[in-house]
């Protein structure tokens, strides 16, 4: 089945400490069905101060959150939608359900 959220996508959280937040998908983690959004799932990690990284510090990080979190923002207004596939000039095309607009990608 072709993905409904590819990379470069703009989605909305709609659930977890960021529901409301939108941002683009910056990778696809098919194996799990996750996705990395930037700005989005920061979790900060503090780190030693080693050869390599001698200042050490926090490391901050965008974690992958479960695809079932996240859906495609609509093209028109950037609210969430639901993805629908249809065929148009012999081609298969992405849909965004509450709008009918054509998705790019």
């Amino acid at each position: 089945m072709a993905q409904k959220i590819k990379k470069g996508d703009t989605v909305v959280i709609l659930s977890g400490k960021d529901k409301g937040k939108s941002g683009e998908v910056t990778r696809v983690i098919r194996s799990d069905d996750k996705v990395v959004v930037s700005g989005v799932n920061v979790h900060a990690r503090h780190r030693k101060p080693t050869q390599v990284n001698p200042q050490g510090g926090i490391e901050r990080k965008e974690a992958p959150l479960h695809i079932s979190n996240v859906a495609l923002a609509d093209p028109k207004d950037g609210s969430a939608t639901r993805v629908r596939f249809e065929e148009r000039d012999g081609k298969k095309v992405r849909i965004a359900v509450k709008s009918g607009e054509l998705i790019n990608g």
